[in-house]
Formats: structure tokens, C-alpha cells, sequence
């Protein structure tokens, strides 16, 4: 059996789960390297919200105050109808004092560069690289690389995202599945158009429009909308279409598109895959979109793969078998992640609803839950990961 600090850990991917496992690694002096297909980790994507619980984590890895440095902590959160009305909302800053947590918006790039900052040399990420099969002889892992060599490891972690190799090799080809809503993602510079750490998504009939401010005087919009699988905008008409399916929704959403470059625009359909009880076999294990990916309803995908790579940092890096290490693992996140994946599903299929007479039940039953059930359930949440 090899010890903790003679491992040496595989990861397949550097998006937030595979990069914040190698920096929880590299503080409790467990080697890894990070395999990963793009030839650089350039600065594209939306923004996400590292939400309290998440940065729970990263405190325990030390990380917690430079990634709020890059983002901006929010004051309220808010969902409104399509006229600015309030449906519901909770007053995040107060929440975040009394729990000790920030909750703060942050360009994936910059949340990216923090964990590569952090992740170990440069040798430890290695570019333009992908793993493409792996054997388990059960004392050692080695894995095929897309570049044609090979690599041997105490263990392997699939973090390569919704359509993992290590995924389906470990477990099946598992087609994904439709939510029902495709999405369109924007970032622009627009600070004076929103309100400092005013967080907003508002619903209308089949649709709906969030607006975050991600700090640097960035703002990141998404808009969902019903839609056929495989749905295309025509070429260089994005904005043109979704100026005219969000107007007559309350300001700043038609001012917040017309503010957006093209190119920083990314459409994609919303997919996630029905829930697994186990994400290892022998030594090989998921982690966040390969194990459990899940809607964006909730904030909690890229969340949830930081937990994620906390977790299974700190069982590699305690005594014990690699096996044992990847049971605990699965012990302490199999469910709570699942319990994400089923929850947002629900939450999305009840937000994207286009009937009148129910979104108005549904509205007025929000508006009657009080702002304490909600912080309630935040604080279980963040309590969960103390």
C-alpha cells in the first residue's frame, strides 16, 4: 500500500473540479497532474456564483479570500416577473454575515486562474493532452493519452465534463439527457446598467432571463427558453433573436443585449443525466459534470464539483488504502450531489412553465414562502459542508 504522500494522482480535465482536486492535493502534499485537451486555458466562458456552501470549501483549502478577491459578493438576490416585479428574493449580505460564508459572482476564466495559480508547477497541468482509455491492474492505473503516449498513476479521476471518456469507459455509454430549454450565455461590460451585488432572474412564459454582475465592471446574462433539441440561431442573428423574444421585459435586459459583442454570446442546450449511486471502480473515480451533472437551475454544478474535488483531496490524502479512500469519497458526496441533480431538474422544469394560469398559482404560492424558509435551507447547506 502506498502512502498518502508518495501517490500520485491522475486527473482527466482542468475545468473547476479537476483544478480546485489538484490544488487540494498540492496543500496536503499528494502529487498530481492534470491532463487537458485545449492547448491553453484562455479566457472565454460566463460567469458562475460561488455559492456559500462552495465557498465553505475553498476556505478549506485556503483559497476562499483570492477567489472573492476576483468576483463580486452579492447584496440581494431576487427573482422578478417580466413587468420587475418581486416574486421572491433573500438578503444575501446579511445572510453571508450570519453564516460566515461569502457568496460572490466571478468570470469562469478568473475562477479558472485562481485554481491554476494554486494547482502546483506548470509541469503538473499539461496542455493539449487528453485521456483517452485507461487500464486498472489494481495496484497501478495507466491511462492512453490522446497524443499518443501513455501514464501511470495510483488512481484516476475523471473531471472531463458532461461527455467524459473516463465516464464512459468506467461506466457505459450513457446517452445524456434533454431538459427541454436551450440557453444563451453573454458577458458585457455594462456596470452602470445593474446595482452593485444585485443578483436577478426573471420568469416569464417559457422562459427566463438572469442578469450578475461578476465584478471588473463585467456583467454576465443567460436567458433560457423552450425549445426542440439541436435548435440554431442563423449566422449573426443571436442577438436579433433575443432582443425580440425578451421584449417588453422590464429594463436593463434589452440594454443589457444590445450592450454584448457577438462573439461573447455562447448558446447551448441545457442537458444533465439521471443520477448514479456509485462513480468508481477499483481505482478509478468522477468527479462534478462526469459524475453528476446536473441543470443550472440551482447555481450548484460548478459548486458542487468544488466540493467535489475538497472532498476527494482530503480522502487521498488520509491513511488508508486508495479503494478505501474512494469509498469514503463516495460516502460523503454521492448523495448530497444527487439530491442537487434531482432538485434542479424540478426547479427548472417548474421555472420554464408557459401556461398563465399556472405560473400565476406558482407565483402567488412563491411570494408566500417566507424569507426565513429560504435562509433556513441556505444555512443547512452551508452547514454541510463545515
Amino acid at each position: 500500500m502506498t502512502s498518502p504522500s508518495s501517490r500520485h494522482v491522475l486527473i482527466a480535465g482542468a475545468g473547476i473540479g479537476g483544478l480546485t482536486l489538484a490544488c487540494a492535493l498540492r496543500r496536503a502534499g499528494v502529487r498530481a497532474t492534470v491532463f487537458e485537451r485545449a492547448d491553453a486555458l484562455r479566457p472565454v466562458g460566463a460567469g458562475i456564483t460561488v455559492q456559500m456552501n462552495a465557498s465553505v470549501a475553498l476556505r478549506r483549502i485556503g483559497l476562499c479570500d483570492a477567489v472573492v478577491a476576483e468576483g463580486e459578493r452579492a447584496e440581494q438576490t431576487l427573482i422578478l416577473d417580466p413587468a420587475g416585479v418581486r416574486i421572491t428574493g433573500f438578503d444575501a449580505r446579511s445572510l453571508q454575515v450570519d453564516l460566515d460564508a461569502p457568496m460572490v459572482s466571478i468570470h469562469r476564466a478568473r475562477l479558472q486562474a485562481v485554481l491554476r495559480a494554486h494547482a502546483g508547477p506548470e509541469e503538473a497541468v499539461r496542455l493539449g493532452v487528453s485521456v483517452t482509455d485507461f487500464q486498472d491492474d489494481g495496484a497501478r492505473v495507466t491511462v492512453s493519452l490522446s497524443d499518443g503516449g501513455t501514464v501511470s498513476g495510483d488512481v484516476l479521476v475523471g473531471a472531463d465534463g458532461l461527455r467524459s471518456a473516463v465516464r464512459a469507459r468506467l461506466l457505459g455509454a450513457q446517452p445524456t439527457r434533454y431538459s427541454g430549454y436551450t440557453s444563451w450565455r453573454g458577458i458585457c461590460v455594462a456596470p452602470d446598467l445593474v446595482k452593485d451585488g444585485h443578483f436577478t432572474e426573471t420568469w416569464g412564459p417559457g422562459a427566463r432571463f438572469g442578469i450578475v454582475p461578476i465584478g471588473h465592471g463585467e456583467v454576465y446574462w443567460y436567458a433560457t427558453l423552450n425549445a426542440p433539441q439541436g435548435s440554431e440561431d442563423a449566422p449573426g442573428q443571436t442577438l436579433a433573436v433575443l432582443q425580440e423574444r425578451f421584449a417588453g421585459w422590464h429594463a436593463p435586459i434589452a440594454q443589457m443585449i444590445a450592450a454584448t459583442s457577438p462573439e461573447r454570446v455562447l448558446r447551448t442546450d441545457i442537458h444533465d443525466r439521471p443520477p448514479v449511486r456509485r462513480w468508481s471502480k477499483g481505482r478509478v473515480t468522477l468527479l462534478g459534470d462526469a459524475a453528476h451533472p446536473m441543470t443550472p437551475n440551482l447555481g450548484q454544478g460548478g459548486c458542487q464539483a468544488i466540493e467535489d474535488g475538497v472532498v476527494l483531496g482530503e480522502c487521498l490524502a488520509a491513511p488508508g488504502s486508495v479503494e478505501e479512500a474512494l469509498r469514503v469519497y463516495e460516502s460523503r458526496r454521492v448523495k448530497r450531489a444527487n439530491e442537487f441533480v434531482v432538485r434542479s431538474r424540478q426547479m427548472g422544469q417548474m421555472a420554464q412553465w408557459e401556461n398563465t394560469a399556472a405560473r400565476f398559482v406558482r407565483d402567488a404560492l412563491i411570494r408566500r414562502v417566507p424569507e426565513s424558509a429560504a435562509r433556513r435551507q441556505l444555512q443547512t447547506l452551508v452547514q454541510g459542508m463545515r
